[in-house]
């Protein structure tokens, strides 16, 4: 599989596999993480499609977050991205706060976005799920990402899979370790208040969609993953059995399977 990699003019880290002359997609990761977040899934996709995926803001190897970070701010990095690489239109794969991502440009830049994958990626919340999520983020801001590394562990994997894969999960701790405190904190800022932008656009989104989530997902609910389908037309739910946040890690074949269906309809 050939790769190449590179870091654009504003300073975004990126990598490109597999097959050019296709549409590409865009793998665009969550919160803490970095686009290693994929690596178990490129070479499958890789085998028919041209896969880009890149660093977060302020996330792995890109550059620092701008002072007034946003979704928007998030959303201008991508569409830069695809600029800079001579990318008219894309196929969207965002995981939790990438899901929030991609939603933002496909709302901003309709014409740039070929169909999304929203993975894993939290909507409306009721009154108190919305008040534990911004405390979360006031948690990360005054003691960084270690102030709730252990809670989030227990929401993102399932217990079985916490004892038998501690490789994984360790790697996952080490990634969100590493993130600057106030960078991660405005972040999980965005991820927490981001959602308020996407619920029941106007005009609404018509893009050829698949929305996932994990049946055990208690920040981006099989509810939420239902309430997004119904606000898009074109949308198509598939909801992963007994996993929570990171189903994404703890099976990415059946996360690969969906969207290699998805991108073949699409």
């Amino acid at each position: 599989m050939h790769t190449t990699t590179g870091t654009t003019n504003a300073g975004t880290h990126w990598s490109r596999s597999g097959t050019t002359g296709t549409t590409p997609v865009v793998l665009i990761h969550g919160l803490g993480l970095s686009m290693a977040t994929w690596d178990r899934h490129v070479p499958a996709l890789a085998e028919k499609h041209d896969v880009l995926r890149y660093d977060l803001l302020g996330h792995g190897q890109s550059g620092p977050q701008p002072a007034d970070l946003s979704l928007t701010t998030f959303g201008a990095q991508l569409v830069d991205l695809l600029t800079e690489l001579a990318i008219d239109q894309a196929h969207l794969v965002g995981f939790s706060l990438g899901g929030m991502i991609n939603r933002r440009v496909a709302i901003d830049h309709p014409d740039r976005v070929a169909s999304l994958c929203i993975l894993n990626s939290p909507h409306a919340r009721g009154a108190e799920a919305q008040r534990l999520v911004e405390q979360r983020a006031i948690d990360s801001a005054a003691g960084g990402p270690a102030a709730t590394i252990d809670a989030t562990l227990e929401r993102w994997f399932t217990p079985g899979f916490r004892h038998a894969n501690s490789a994984v999960v360790d790697w996952v701790r080490e990634v969100v370790l590493a993130n600057d405190l106030h960078q991660y904190a405005a972040a999980r800022w965005v991820l927490a208040n981001g959602v308020t932008e996407l619920i029941e656009p106007d005009p609404a989104l018509t893009h050829p969609t698949l929305v996932m989530t994990c049946e055990n997902d208690s920040g981006s609910t099989p509810v939420m993953s239902e309430t997004i389908c119904a606000e898009i037309r074109n949308s198509h739910l598939d909801i992963v059995a007994d996993l929570q946040h990171l189903g994404l890690l703890e099976d990415p074949d059946r996360f690969t399977r969906s969207i290699l269906d998805f991108l073949a309809t699409a």
